[in-house]
């Protein structure tokens, strides 16, 4: 039976292999509405880094940094960064 060692293993190979840090050009278009979601789902597998039985749990620094970094691409993009912010106060204001 494969376990979650065998699967982080395969995963950082394969993040490894020539040519997966080569820069890839990506034109979509989507709703704001799914901007939001994406980028709040981002941010949100991203506190989940540091769970030893997540796949993220592997990526390095640099690699987490730049999914931050294109989250907040994307709110930029479409004009959602305050937004986003406000949702993220009112959020946090109800776990208090």
């Amino acid at each position: 039976m494969i376990t979650k060692n065998d699967v982080a293993k395969v995963f950082d190979t394969v993040l490894s292999s020539p040519g997966m840090s080569e820069p890839v050009r990506i034109d979509l278009k989507i709703s704001r509405k799914n901007v939001l979601l994406l980028s709040c789902m981002i941010e949100h597998g991203l506190l989940l880094e540091k769970d030893s039985g997540s796949l993220l749990g592997n990526i390095s620094e640099e690699g987490l940094s730049d999914l931050k970094n294109i989250a907040q691409d994307f709110l930029e993009k479409a004009g959602l960064v305050e937004l986003n912010q406000k949702l993220s106060a009112i959020g946090e204001s109800i776990k208090a």
